[in-house]
């Protein structure tokens, strides 16, 4: 009960905390499974797995989480295992054994279980080296004769510490491990996690952004912008791994050619950065009808919205303040937990707290008035601040083209040349990358 009241509170939360985006088999979840994935945003990333399965998935975390107030209660309510870690514990590794066994025999029982085998959560631009202990557990329970598989999972991004930003939960084909079995004694022991390792490693990083440095990044979003403009579709994070890979080819096998690329991507990006414009700012048309609609349109949503939108700001701003302010000292791996957790724990405060008040002052009748609306009024005053934001772009960017064709057609231009330039090296490298992939480079 408690396990099925978590997973569906977590499941929406992340939900309305993200915009969550899912790439995964409707099914094929059944039986002995090991989540595996990266490792970029602290608790976020296992909470995530809820969304994938409504099995009860047991999660290997760190032992310091254990003993922080709420989080530790509910690690212990879900039967999470600790994991010691050096940095944590130096004298007590030798527990983590005990750890192994109980995740080995979860999986013989034909369970479910999720660990990171990069050991932490962090923000570098690339995959960590992968610890050994999963393959070690995943060898384990299949030398017991458990039909194991192992389900990659890559998270990606779009800015994991900012609220309603883009999560791509990606899952990649299933690992069998049977397979990796290699005789016994313990060369041949070694051998197989080693490979299976390898292998777990080289599916996480065809699910993932990899890049040298986050300098790259602006250049690899900027591409895929241009690119997906081009082809008239929406832009996707899940293309950006692509990116990411065939810029490191080219780099590899072009160098002089990669920086003239890289140096035009950047440009471009600054100028844009300029006007605040993107690639589809820049080709839009304005005519006199457009506008019209435009102003009309949002004016009307101004005028019927504003009146709820200030009502939420009275009753939301102050709780809507905290979660970043709690948050700016953590690092940045950590700043999406520690925001979606505040979030979280403001509701179950602020929200009765605002129905005691309403009922104290109006009776029964405007408490329950009060638990009923107040949830709608919140994320209506959310959903209206994004539309502020969005509203205020257009604006800035009508004012800064709308009465510059010269600037605009440069922009138009160069969107233009580079967008060639990307079709033709996306031609180019495709067959490369479908094979890279394939091999697991």
């Amino acid at each position: 009960m408690f396990y099925a009241f978590i997973h569906g509170l977590v499941s929406l939360a992340l939900r309305l905390f993200y915009r969550v985006k899912v790439q995964a088999p409707a099914d094929g979840f059944d039986g002995p499974l090991m989540f595996v994935g990266n490792h970029p945003n602290s608790l976020i990333d296992p909470a995530l797995v809820f969304i994938l399965t409504r099995r009860h998935v047991t999660f290997l975390a760190k032992e310091p989480l254990f003993r922080m107030p709420v989080i530790g209660w509910i690690l212990k309510g879900l039967d999470a295992l600790p994991v010691y870690r050096k940095q944590d514990h130096p004298s007590q590794m030798t527990k983590n054994e005990g750890t192994l066994d109980a995740a080995r025999a979860a999986l013989a029982e034909g369970r479910a279980i999720t660990l990171f085998p990069e050991g932490r959560s962090h923000s570098e631009p690339s995959l960590g080296e992968l610890k050994t202990g999963a393959a070690r557990i995943a060898l384990g329970a299949a030398r017991q004769g458990a039909p194991v598989r192992i389900i990659p999972v890559g998270f990606t991004y779009e800015e994991k510490n900012v609220f309603r930003s883009e999560a791509l939960v990606e899952v990649g084909p299933a690992i069998e491990v049977l397979p990796f079995l290699r005789g016994e004694g313990e060369e041949a022991e070694r051998e197989a996690v080693r490979t299976l390792t390898a292998r777990i490693a080289a599916e996480l990083k065809a699910l993932t952004v990899n890049l040298d440095r986050w300098e790259d990044l602006p250049v690899i979003q900027l591409a895929e912008r241009l690119y997906a403009f081009r082809q008239g579709e929406k832009v996707g994070s899940e293309r950006l791994k692509h990116w990411a890979r065939g810029l490191q080819l080219l780099q590899a096998g072009q160098p002089e050619r990669f920086e003239q690329v890289r140096s035009a991507l950047m440009s471009y990006h600054r100028r844009l950065a300029v006007v605040q414009a993107t690639p589809e700012d820049v080709a839009l048309t304005y005519h006199p009808r457009g506008v019209f609609t435009f102003i009309v349109k949002n004016l009307a949503v101004v005028c019927l919205g504003l009146p709820l939108f200030l009502a939420g700001l009275v009753l939301f701003g102050l709780p809507y303040q905290v979660p970043p302010l709690v948050a700016r000292r953590s690092e940045l791996d950590l700043q999406g937990t520690v925001k979606f957790l505040v979030s979280l724990v403001l509701v179950f405060v602020w929200w009765p707290g605002l129905v005691a008040v309403f009922w104290a002052l109006g009776g029964w009748g405007w408490g329950v008035g009060a638990l009923l609306g107040l949830p709608p009024l919140a994320l209506f005053t959310l959903y209206f601040s994004e539309r502020w934001s969005v509203l205020w772009h257009d604006i800035t960017v009508f004012f800064a083209l709308g009465n510059r064709s010269r600037l605009k057609a440069l922009l138009q231009a160069d969107g233009a040349q580079l967008a060639t330039e990307l079709e033709q090296l996306a031609s180019e490298y495709r067959s490369q990358l479908e094979r890279s992939s394939a091999s697991g480079a």
